[in-house]
């Protein structure tokens, strides 16, 4: 008698979560740090964009942790991830950067409940890494485009030089629609 094998579950990957108009021209694509100060701040600035632009761009949000000098940076990462799971990534990634100063294994749970995450095993996902490997994969993808350092924002395959304000990405979108 053969036994059936359970199959994996399919991992929806951070490149394929988008937020914002999903039939849009312009695509923003952002690797990000869930401790670096400067990530919450273009945070801010990406949430006025998708405002600003309503209906007219979608965002998609990358994983470059930088390990080395935030030690919850990874875990961070992998519960936006496991969130994402459920169509709750946008709301968990905002609370994370709400919470950047406290994203302890515990608290990453707490804040997913809050998300509107209902998977019994959240914890225990976080705990094995299941989502590891998905955020590993957004940071060599970075590496190979040559990121060392975060935030970086592209619009549509263009980086953004400079300040990552508002005016800025604005301008580089104005550009984008317009051509």
């Amino acid at each position: 008698m053969a036994t059936k094998m359970k199959q994996p579950a399919e991992i929806i990957e951070p490149r394929d979560v988008f937020v914002g108009a999903p039939g849009a021209a312009v695509v923003l694509t952002a690797y990000i740090d869930y401790e670096s100060e400067a990530c919450a701040q273009l945070n801010e600035v990406l949430n006025t964009l998708l405002k600003n632009y309503d209906g007219q761009l979608k965002l998609n949000i990358r994983h470059f942790p930088l390990t080395r000098v935030h030690q919850h940076s990874m875990k961070a990462a992998e519960a936006a991830v496991g969130a994402a799971q459920e169509g709750k990534f946008w709301i968990m990634h905002n609370l994370i950067f709400r919470h950047r100063n406290n994203l302890g294994t515990i608290s990453l749970k707490h804040y997913a409940r809050e998300a509107g995450v209902t998977n019994k095993r959240f914890l225990d996902e976080l705990v094995n890494s299941t989502y590891g490997w998905q955020v590993r994969g957004d940071l060599l993808d970075a590496l190979d485009k040559g990121i060392r350092d975060v935030p970086v924002v592209f619009v549509n395959d263009a980086i953004v030089k400079g300040k990552l304000s508002v005016a800025a990405i604005g301008k580089m979108i104005d550009a984008a629609l317009a051509a």
